[in-house]
């Protein structure tokens, strides 16, 4: 049997190993990709330190798949040969459970999630089933895909799905992997659009980005820069700082959201009365399902949205999580075979 180059978890919090194992053949119901990039996101320390239970080790990561079906598995009629498709954190629903009936999949009890609850795309081939599969368009740099299969998916879907209209006041918080992402989405959707920094250093990058305006939260209060502007009816909450949410919260406009988008450790504080008064909310958002990873994929390629991306070759996926860590990439990780 021909062979692969792996790039695997052994167990929980153990360093990434570079192993060979067989081109695996698809089951029913499942596609075989060749990937042709994947992005490297935060959420891959999920696997690399075992943070959700009942991961089964050795675990290959990876959920901002780009690549080209190269086998169909039996009862696959969908899907072709040759077809450029992604995978991204939705891996998959049971299609039995009380959201699955609703339609929800984004809700499925028993969710699968692509690099968690089987093999991701730090490998040379992987295995999906076909309910995880997004289509990709010809003309995008597969590199450049990827990152849109997580980070891009989660901005843009947040952003479409939550109110705000053409010409609105929509505060983006935080101008790295997630961020600069949301900035060009909101541009494009015809937002008025405010990007929220810490220091003066990505206010040239917000304006190049598409920001009307950039806010130093260094440097002044964000939250009364905002309401200077109106308030806003979105506030999409990308930093990786609980602090740095909650001094945003006061900017929020009348019947405004904050969606946070971002994982940070620490808590976000509000008092009741900033949400009180005028309605406003606070809501989490994650990535959504692959249709809408089509949507994304399809958005990006109409109005020229892309990341910003730093690429390495599949064996040094142990340096590019680091870089990833680190915070100082600019600002995705792509790993490309």
């Amino acid at each position: 049997m021909p062979k692969m180059k792996v790039v695997q978890v052994p167990k929980a919090g153990a360093d990434f190993e570079i192993a060979e194992r067989e081109i695996p053949l698809p089951g029913p119901l499942q596609v075989r990709i060749r990937v042709l990039a994947c992005g490297v996101c935060h959420s891959d320390v999920v696997t690399k330190d075992g943070l959700f239970p009942g991961i089964s080790y050795p675990r290959v990561p990876g959920h901002e798949v780009a690549g080209v079906i190269d086998e169909v598995g039996a009862g696959v009629s969908e899907w072709k040969k040759g077809e450029r498709v992604g995978v991204g954190w939705h891996g998959g629903q049971d299609g039995t459970c009380l959201a699955c009936r609703r339609g929800d999949f984004a809700n499925c009890a028993n969710v699968k999630i692509c690099g968690i609850s089987y093999d991701g795309g730090y490998q040379e081939y992987m295995l999906a089933p076909v309910e995880a599969l997004a289509r990709m368009p010809e003309s995008l740099d597969a590199a450049e895909a990827a990152p849109l299969m997580c980070a891009g998916i989660t901005t843009f879907n947040a952003l479409r799905r939550n109110g705000a209209l053409p010409s609105d006041l929509v505060a983006v918080q935080g101008i790295g992997g997630l961020g600069h992402l949301g900035v060009q989405f909101a541009k494009k959707f015809g937002y008025r659009v405010a990007a929220v920094g810490r220091g003066p250093g990505n206010a040239a990058l917000a304006k190049k980005l598409g920001a009307d305006v950039y806010i130093d939260s260094a440097a002044t209060d964000p939250a009364a820069e905002l309401q200077k502007l109106g308030g806003a009816s979105v506030i999409l909450a990308t930093a990786t700082s609980g602090k740095a949410m909650s001094a945003v919260i006061g900017g929020l406009g009348v019947n405004g959201t904050m969606l946070v988008v971002g994982a940070p450790t620490d808590p976000i504080e509000v008092q009741p009365i900033q949400l009180l008064f005028g309605r406003k909310r606070i809501q989490g958002w994650s990535a959504g399902i692959p249709t809408d990873s089509e949507d994304t994929l399809r958005f990006a390629e109409m109005t020229g949205v892309r990341p910003m991306i730093e690429k390495y070759p599949l064996a040094k996926a142990a340096e590019a999580y680091a870089r990833m860590m680190s915070g100082k990439a600019e600002f995705r990780v792509v790993l490309t075979t």
